[in-house]
């Protein structure tokens, strides 16, 4: 005549409940990192972007006064695959200017970046294209003056 019950486990009742409440907080955890993500990439576009935009800017800046040298130097340019067609003919470099096989190496080797970029392409005239869609608001590569434009 024992009264005592001994519990040996837990219920089917208990188990679901348990299951039920990781699922909700694992499904929460997962919308919440990958809003994270999409913001994180967008913030390196725009990072990338702006320092592509700088090093062109500061060479017009250092290197760009008289009409002569309005463009880029490069060894040999051909245009990037989606952006306008420029003149593949090489660029006259200014005194103390190496020059790149393109603008963008030519930046690279001149100090004004420190890589060349994945998602952007620098044109002699110092236009930026986007690449890829990865970084681009309107889907599609072509020419753009300002982040999001």
């Amino acid at each position: 005549m024992d009264t005592q019950k001994k519990d040996k486990g837990f219920t089917l009742v208990e188990l679901l409940i348990v299951i039920v409440i990781l699922g909700i907080l694992s499904t929460v955890t997962v919308f919440a990192v990958r809003g994270i993500t999409t913001r994180g990439q967008e913030s390196s576009c725009r990072a990338d972007f702006r320092t592509v935009q700088t090093a062109a800017e500061a060479y017009a800046a250092q290197y760009g006064t008289s009409t002569a040298l309005q463009q880029i130097p490069t060894t040999a340019y051909a245009a990037a695959a989606g952006t306008a067609n420029q003149a593949s003919a090489a660029v006259a470099a200014p005194a103390g200017v190496t020059q790149g096989a393109s603008p963008m190496a030519t930046l690279v080797s001149n100090g004004f970046l420190k890589n060349t970029s994945t998602y952007f392409w620098v044109q002699p005239d110092g236009s930026i294209f986007h690449l890829t869609d990865r970084c681009n608001s309107t889907n599609g590569t072509g020419t753009i003056t300002g982040w999001g434009a």
